[in-house]
C-alpha cells in the first residue's frame, strides 16, 4: 500500500487536474481528491451539492480526472447524481479511480477516451487501538465493501462474485476493459491532458520513482501477485467477449 501511496502521488505531478476556467453552467469538473482536503484542490459532497441546485435544465456532463479520496464522499456525489432530473453524461478524461470510478457508475452515458483509466478496490483505512478496535474497523470495511459493490453492480455485466474479485486485486482497467465489463458506454479518440508546468519533478524524484517501482517489481511475491491479477482479470475479459 505504500508503494501505491507513493505511486499516486508521483503521477499527479504529471496530470494537470486543474479544471478550466470556463467552466460551463452545466458541466461539472471532479479534477483532483474526492472530499474535503486542506493540501490540495479537492471536490466535495456540498461542492456537488451546491453546484447541482443550480442546474435546472439540459444534461449535465461531469468530467473525472481523480485518484479518488473519501469513500462516503463518493457515494454521496453518486446518489446527488441519480437523483438529479437532468441526464447525467460522464467523461473520464485521465483516470476515474478508487471513489472517483464509483462517482463514474451515476452516469446515465459513460465515455472514455482509449487512454483513460479506470480504477476499482476494496474500501482501505488506518486504525489503532486494541483488539476489538480492529474488529469493529474490519466489521466496517465489510459493509463499506458492500455499498460499494452495490453501485458498481448497476452496470456491471458478470455476476457479484465476479466484482468482488476485481476489487479484491485492485485492478485497473483500460477503456476497452472497461467496456467489456459494462462499466463504460462508449469509446473515443484519444485527448492529452496538458501537463503541469509548474510541477517538473526533481532529478532525484525521478530517480526515487524509478527505484520504487522496480524494485517493487523484481520480487517473487510482487511477481505472482501480477501474475494472478493478470490471469483473473484476462479470464473474466474472455468470458464476457464470447457472450
Amino acid at each position: 500500500m505504500a508503494h501505491e501511496m507513493f505511486k499516486n502521488e508521483h503521477i499527479k505531478k504529471f496530470i494537470n487536474m486543474e479544471k478550466p476556467k470556463n467552466e460551463a453552467a452545466n458541466e461539472i469538473y471532479v479534477y483532483g481528491e474526492i472530499g474535503d482536503s486542506w493540501w490540495s484542490e479537492s471536490v466535495s459532497a456540498n461542492a456537488i451539492k451546491r453546484k447541482l441546485s443550480a442546474i435546472t435544465s439540459g444534461d449535465i456532463h461531469l468530467y473525472i480526472n481523480s485518484f479518488g479520496g473519501d469513500v462516503f464522499d463518493g457515494i454521496a456525489i453518486y446518489n446527488q447524481l441519480k437523483r438529479h432530473s437532468s441526464k447525467v453524461v460522464v467523461h473520464v478524461d485521465g483516470i476515474a479511480a478508487s471513489a472517483a470510478s464509483l462517482i463514474a457508475m451515476a452516469g446515465d452515458e459513460i465515455i472514455m477516451p482509449a487512454n483513460a483509466m479506470l480504477m476499482v478496490h476494496r474500501a482501505s483505512t488506518f486504525a489503532w487501538g486494541n483488539r476489538d478496535v480492529f474488529e469493529q474497523t474490519l466489521n466496517a470495511l465489510d459493509k463499506v465493501d458492500e455499498s460499494v459493490t452495490n453501485t458498481y453492480m448497476n452496470r456491471f455485466v458478470g455476476e457479484r462474485s465476479e466484482m468482488e474479485d476485481l476489487l479484491k486485486n485492485e485492478t485497473w482497467l483500460t477503456a476497452d476493459e472497461a467496456k467489456a465489463f459494462g462499466l463504460c458506454d462508449e469509446i473515443v479518440d484519444e485527448i492529452n491532458l496538458e501537463e503541469n508546468k509548474d510541477e517538473e519533478p526533481s532529478p532525484e524524484e525521478i530517480k526515487n520513482s524509478l527505484l520504487q517501482k522496480y524494485a517493487a517489481q523484481t520480487t517473487p511475491e510482487a511477481k505472482q501477485q501480477e501474475s494472478n491479477q493478470i490471469e483473473m482479470k484476462n479470464n473474466l475479459l474472455a468470458k464476457f467477449k464470447r457472450a
